[in-house]
Formats: structure tokens, C-alpha cells, sequence
């Protein structure tokens, strides 16, 4: 297949559209109160299911059969590996699996195809609203066929920022600290439950930026170049918080993003 730009995001649409259809079934035989096998990996409250794994096989198992000499770098970890072609796919096959297993409807799906540049291409499928957001380099950022731009927000007092907290603890305690005293510098703070989509939500204006560590980049790798194809600017930052160097990622309209930035550097 041509492995343009373009013709990349085509396949993150119709491969992760193929997986959000899978996670719908998932969702479907919750509600029904089926065992999903959660089981648990770096903490007691970061759950995986068989929804996440099986929607992470499908999408690997598409990608690989399109373009064989990728690289796969995906959360759950099926199809690991380096590839030879100098792209790798980036994958979250479920971004915010304790909303899914809730029944809460911020989840998604997240698929980027990354260079040594950056992201080249990328999808977020959000499957209970229908939407799919999409990017490619030099082509814009896009919410089915409407071009997205970040908000105009200027100032940091009016900004609605979105952000989220660690599976760690103390982690996630340091960082509340933290939160509570930017809460009296902004509009409002959001906690969403998955940053790829609250990333895509930024790009479509929906907020005025994203601050949030403890990030990897399955997390951020397509939701990035949402923003950015969409006018926005994105910065990787990392901070201590309760003893360990976490990764983060600041991002929004320019005012707003080096604001965030002044903040984290006086306040971390």
C-alpha cells in the first residue's frame, strides 16, 4: 500500500474503527454482566480486560497484514517489535479501561504511525459518540470531514485544562497537590479518564489544554498530532513527584501552553 501521510491515516481510521466496533461488542456484554478476565498490571487500580487485549490483536494483526515491515509498539504488548521499514505504530488499543468497565463513556481508541520526525499519521476513535478524529502531517487535523482548530483561549485564567493522575498512589497524590494549586490559576480542570481522547477534545476546541504526567506514549502519540495539525503546540516535560521522574506532556493554543509551561516550571 502507498505509505503517504494521507494514505497512513486512512489506515489508523479504518483499523481502529475495526477495533472500536469490537470494543462496542465488549461493551455491549458488560452491560449484560459477562466476565471480561480483568486482571491487573502495575497496580490494583490499572485494570486490563480481554477487551483490551483482543481489541489490541485486531489492530496488530491489520496492520502487519498492510505493511509487514513495520514496527509495533503497543500497551498491552502483543506483536511487539522493532520492524526494519522506520515506522513503528503506536497503539492504545483501549485508552481509559476503568471508564469502559465502569460504563462510562470516555474511552477510546488510539493508533498513531510514527518516524524518526514524530507522528506521520494518527486516529482516536471515540466509539460511544461516533466519532473519529484523525491527522496526518502537513495535512490537518480532523473530526470526520471538518477540519479542527484549537481553541482562541489567551489567558490562563479563562482556560478549561484537562489533566489526570497516575495508577501510583503516592504519585497520584503528589500530582492532586499540585492540581489543587493550579485549579486557582485557570477556568476549571477536567479529569477525563483518557488522555488520547481528552488530547482529541483539545483539538476541536472542547478544552484549552492538557497537563498531565505519568504518560506513556501509546497515551499521547496520535492525540499529539491532533493538536498540532490543529494549530496547537505540545511539549514533553518530566517532574519528580513522590521519588520517581515521571513523563508528561503540556500542550494547547500557544498563549495557554507556555503559560502551562511558566506554571510547571515554578511550581515543580
Amino acid at each position: 500500500m502507498d505509505t503517504d501521510p494521507q494514505s497512513l491515516r486512512a489506515l489508523a481510521v479504518e483499523v481502529g474503527s475495526a477495533a472500536g466496533e469490537l470494543l462496542r461488542g465488549f461493551a455491549a456484554d458488560l452491560v449484560s454482566g459477562a466476565d471480561l478476565g480483568v486482571a491487573h498490571k502495575s497496580s490494583a487500580t490499572d485494570p486490563v480486560s480481554a477487551a483490551d487485549a483482543a481489541a489490541e490483536r485486531v489492530i496488530v494483526d491489520r496492520l502487519l497484514a498492510a505493511l509487514p515491515d513495520d514496527g509495533i509498539l503497543g500497551e498491552e504488548g502483543a506483536g511487539q517489535r522493532a520492524g526494519d521499514s522506520g515506522r513503528t505504530w503506536v497503539i492504545d488499543p483501549l485508552d481509559g479501561t476503568v471508564n469502559f468497565l465502569y460504563g462510562q463513556p470516555q474511552w477510546c481508541v488510539s493508533i498513531a504511525c510514527v518516524d524518526g520526525d514524530g507522528a506521520l499519521a494518527g486516529a482516536v476513535i471515540h466509539p460511544p459518540g461516533g466519532e473519529v478524529f484523525s491527522a496526518a502531517r502537513g495535512h490537518g487535523a480532523w473530526l470526520g470531514d471538518r477540519r479542527l482548530a484549537v481553541s482562541g483561549a489567551q489567558e490562563l485564567s479563562a482556560a478549561l485544562v484537562g489533566t489526570g493522575f497516575a495508577y501510583r498512589v503516592d504519585v497520584r497524590a503528589a500530582w492532586g497537590r499540585r492540581v489543587a494549586a493550579l485549579l486557582a490559576e485557570v477556568r476549571d480542570i477536567r479529569r477525563g479518564g483518557a488522555a488520547a481522547l481528552d488530547l482529541a477534545w483539545l483539538a476541536a476546541g472542547r478544552l484549552d489544554a492538557h497537563l498531565e504526567f505519568s504518560l506513556n506514549p501509546w497515551d499521547w502519540a496520535a492525540g499529539r498530532l491532533l493538536v498540532e495539525e490543529a494549530g496547537g503546540h505540545v511539549s514533553e516535560v518530566s517532574r519528580e513527584l513522590a521519588g520517581s521522574r515521571e513523563p508528561g506532556l503540556v500542550a494547547g493554543p500557544g498563549p495557554i501552553h507556555d503559560a502551562l509551561l511558566e506554571w510547571v516550571e515554578a511550581h515543580l
